[in-house]
């Protein structure tokens, strides 16, 4: 990999402000994301984006992936706390990790009982066209891990608590000894007995079986503003997977999917609409009526107007999520050709051409035989 790749993929030059880096990742993310772009491969060009952000993003990492590359980003490179003179250590990180590997030492050990907030949710949200114009509100129902109601998370069994493990003494890792070619080397591992907790439940609760978590069905109300389109989220705090060790709930992010209108196309805060008339209304002006989302409103068209004229209808279009007023709907003029005429029609239409000094020449009846040979030539 050279040092351009995460550039490339973010679709930014190397002297890029991280202002546009992050609106680059912003475009990026919503458009490979996987509950938006079904298509192969979008999924991972998700994760490319969400990692070359990750380093573009911190001015350190980035200042070490543009002089040794994607190695140096992640501390191959250089010395240094992340280093260690060019190698990586095989994922232990600087020297204090390596040397608390085998040694049992050199950092402090995080606490396996501190409370930790729980996993954040996802749901999509189907709308209709109109209901992403004036904004709704819907209620949602998803699975979610629940603090257990019977232990209230502790995972003991009412009457009981858990205790301090009697193999790590609550540390959540043990020291284990090895023998290598070095001699004996001592690292840590995660406790077997407590698995990582510091904690031993002797007595499990009946209903989560001491994992403190139980499946519910989760009902909450979204209340979804006007004006929101495909790809955006609605942050709900709080409404996603429960905590360990008392630590608060995730959240629930809701993305949003606005549903084609068989009428209206929208960009943002302006809406388009195709209006078809005759020839007539065209030639001689009309006033029609024009279906927005706000209600029909008149529309005059003046005389001559000809196929691919736009007109705007002011205020007509959808909110602007992050401004104030209302956008605009255009209208397209679509002149139709009718394809069935009677003998008052062709003979007006005929008088109005030679009235301009155009000669139009009837066309002759098929026979027979000629509509035989229109169907061979047309298979």
């Amino acid at each position: 990999m050279n040092n351009t790749e995460f550039y490339d993929r973010l679709g930014v030059s190397k002297d890029a402000s991280q202002d546009e880096i992050k609106k680059a990742y912003r475009k990026m993310s919503k458009k490979y994301h996987p509950d938006i772009n079904k298509e192969a491969g979008a999924e991972q060009k998700y994760k490319d984006v969400q990692e070359a952000y990750e380093t573009l993003s911190d001015s350190q990492k980035r200042a070490a992936y543009d002089q040794y590359g994607a190695a140096g980003a992640q501390g191959g490179f250089g010395g240094g706390a992340g280093g260690f003179g060019g190698f990586d250590g095989g994922g232990f990180g600087g020297f204090e990790d390596i040397f608390s590997s085998f040694f049992g030492g050199g950092g402090a050990s995080r606490n396996p009982n501190a409370p930790r907030q729980g996993d954040d949710l996802q749901y999509r949200v189907n709308l209709k066209f109109e209901e992403a114009i004036f904004g709704a509100e819907k209620e949602v129902t998803y699975s979610r891990e629940a603090t257990c109601h019977t232990c209230g998370g502790n995972g003991a069994k009412p009457g009981s608590h858990p205790v301090t493990c009697g193999r790590c003494h609550g540390q959540g890792v043990i020291n284990v000894d090895t023998q290598t070619p070095l001699g004996m080397m001592r690292r840590q591992v995660t406790c077997d007995v407590c698995h990582g907790t510091g904690q031993e439940i002797k007595d499990p609760c009946t209903t989560c079986h001491g994992t403190g978590h139980e499946k519910e069905n989760h009902k909450v109300d979204v209340k979804i503003p006007a004006g929101v389109e495909t790809g955006q989220q609605i942050r709900l705090q709080g409404q996603g997977e429960a905590g360990h060790n008392g630590g608060p709930y995730g959240d629930l992010f809701v993305i949003i999917n606005v549903m084609k209108s068989d009428k209206f196309e929208r960009e943002g805060a302006t809406i388009y609409y195709n209006m078809n008339v005759s020839f007539v209304q065209a030639a001689l002006g009309d006033v029609v009526d024009i279906p927005t989302v706000h209600g029909d409103v008149e529309l005059t068209i003046p005389a001559g107007t000809q196929t691919g004229k736009t007109f705007r209808l002011k205020g007509k279009g959808a909110p602007r999520l992050r401004g104030n007023g209302q956008g605009d709907q255009h209208v397209t003029i679509n002149i139709v050709t009718p394809t069935k005429l009677n003998d008052a029609q062709k003979e007006a239409l005929r008088a109005f051409a030679e009235a301009g000094g155009e000669k139009v020449h009837p066309q002759k009846k098929k026979g027979f035989f000629d509509k035989v040979k229109d169907a061979i030539e047309e298979f």
